[in-house]
């Protein structure tokens, strides 16, 4: 590993759109470090690419996060990408833990790993953090409300940092997903219904993949530096809000 490649650092990168960030960024040119807590997935797909490994961690764990920064020698790209939904019940009805829960990882997944990575960003000279949100941090609908709650919490993140890291060698991107399809986001949302989890989709012609977010993400990144995608809301064309779809069925 040579000296001037830039490494690139992705939470939750076992599945879904961390799995596929990483697939794109090592193909880029990357050094990618892989971050999830299932270590035997990120091992197993640290060994299919060039210039990567894996480290376990939970991010929401915060001496975790700091013993893991400190084993990096830099840090150019973090990728913010761990979170998730747990259940789809009202306010009236939804449970505090599930809301907690969501909390703990998307919003405080990501400061705990952005603060503890913004030095070494910093004296990159040329750093980026992406935060992966949400439509759901944008606008709310119903069943959502605890989901809706930690994604715009880590919209704000991402707004709040850009204003007070102004003149500092790193630029803040927010990547706001609309409906993609993976293999994991629906069935854990719905604690592994596969009938459940199958509704959100159906009809729906073409929702997105995890590959079209992981090349929006490296898209926003490969800018020139001057360049600071703030903000991509990318929704399939059948989407046009949280809560109009276009179905066939």
């Amino acid at each position: 590993m040579t000296a001037d490649v830039p490494t690139a650092v992705v939470t939750g990168a076992s599945s879904g759109i961390g799995a596929a960030t990483a697939r794109q960024l090592a193909a880029a040119g990357y050094r990618v470090v892989l971050t999830a807590r299932r270590k035997d997935r990120i091992e197993t797909l640290a060994a299919e690419l060039p210039h990567a490994e894996a480290h376990a961690l939970d991010v929401t764990d915060r001496a975790a996060v700091d013993a893991f920064a400190a084993t990096l020698d830099r840090c150019d790209v973090l990728i913010n990408n761990a979170g998730g939904a747990l259940g789809a019940e009202p306010v009236a009805t939804g449970d505090p833990s599930d809301w907690r829960a969501m909390y703990e990882v998307n919003v405080l997944g990501v400061l705990h790993a952005t603060q503890a990575l913004l030095p070494a960003l910093t004296a990159s000279g040329d750093g980026t953090v992406v935060v992966l949100s949400s439509t759901a941090g944008h606008g709310t609908y119903e069943g959502g409300g605890g989901y809706v709650a930690a994604k715009h919490g880590a919209h704000v993140i991402a707004e709040t940092l850009r204003l007070e890291l102004c003149g500092e060698p790193v630029r803040i991107i927010e990547v706001a997903p609309g409906m993609v399809k993976t293999d994991e986001f629906a069935t854990t949302r719905f604690r592994g219904d596969k009938t459940k989890a199958a509704k959100v989709y159906e009809g729906v012609a073409e929702p997105l993949t995890a590959d079209d977010i992981a090349d929006t993400i490296t898209w926003a990144i490969s800018r020139p530096s001057h360049v600071n995608i703030d903000l991509l809301v990318v929704r399939p064309r059948a989407q046009a809000s949280n809560t109009k779809v276009h179905r066939t069925t």
